[in-house]
């Protein structure tokens, strides 16, 4: 701690009195005042600057990788322990949570239940070729809610999802719905769920075969047959859901849960698998390639 102290050879307390009390001598402490600061003590400032904007630009969602990735985007270099060493300096924390616990659906049913045809191979060269579903439930204190989300494998993007009150077929129909008017992809498309009611139904099955997409679901009771589903909704409750009071209104849900889809997480989120782009950026690769 540095004290602030009025030179005044009127006052009582003289800096050759304040340097005895200290036990430091008064050409020390006159070389102390005038000192510049070294060019590492400016680049460390120019660092933890940075930090900050990063962390607080995430909504305090980025730890220590994420930022040493965009402050050497900055040609800044820091290693990334010199990054956690300097938000701990700073009192930052990136938002934690207890381990996610996997919610399967209901697959106690007589529907009829697709292969594994993806077997856990979650890499695709392109997207639009794969999506992944699943359903989460989200506390409300307005009553309880189900999101149902749809990813393009590749992208990592949410291509479709809802939000509802209720974990019924129509739920995850609205998603693919609203998925297959935003993609429109090409026929064959590889939809892989859990064996949940939902994705069972005689009603899903039939938009499946509409939409020509070519139905795959996980073995019974094996999250790791959707991991990477099963990521983005922990992922979501991690750095939206538990760092943050319970949604009072069910219309703050929606309204909470697009903003961080639509704006943060499929447009603005970097991914490491991703080389460390947000799904939109790395989406946009594809249609460059394309139309070269």
């Amino acid at each position: 701690m540095r004290f602030q102290f009025v030179e005044d050879n009127r006052s009582e307390f003289s800096v050759e009195k304040m340097c005895k009390v200290m036990g430091i001598s008064t050409s020390g402490y006159y070389k102390w005042r005038t000192a510049e600061p070294s060019p590492q003590q400016f680049e460390k400032v120019k660092i933890q600057e940075r930090i900050l904007f990063h962390f607080h630009d995430s909504n305090e969602r980025y730890g220590s990788p994420k930022i040493t990735h965009l402050l050497h985007q900055e040609k800044l270099l820091p290693t990334e322990r010199t990054v956690s060493k300097y938000m701990a300096e700073l009192g930052l924390r990136s938002c934690v949570s207890k381990k996610y616990k996997v919610q399967t659906t209901d697959s106690n049913h007589d529907y009829a239940v697709a292969p594994n045809t993806l077997n856990q191979q979650f890499e695709t060269p392109k997207p639009n070729q794969v999506w992944v579903a699943d359903i989460t439930y989200i506390a409300c204190r307005e009553g309880r809610l189900y999101l149902a989300s749809i990813m393009d494998l590749c992208t990592r993007e949410i291509v479709g999802w809802r939000l509802g009150s209720r974990m019924q077929t129509e739920l995850v129909l609205g998603a693919l719905e609203d998925a297959e008017q935003a993609k429109k992809p090409k026929k064959d498309l590889i939809h892989h769920s859990d064996r949940g009611s939902q994705y069972a139904s005689k009603e899903y099955r039939d938009k499946l075969v509409e939409y020509g997409m070519q139905a795959s679901m996980s073995r019974r009771g094996n999250c790791y047959d959707n991991a990477s589903m099963e990521s983005f909704h922990s992922i979501l409750k991690k750095e939206l859901i538990y760092c943050n009071p319970t949604f009072r209104t069910k219309q703050q849900a929606h309204q909470e849960i697009y903003r961080y889809i639509e704006f943060f997480y499929n447009r603005k989120r970097i991914h490491g698998s991703l080389g460390y782009m947000s799904p939109v950026r790395f989406a946009a690769q594809f249609k460059q390639a394309e139309a070269a």
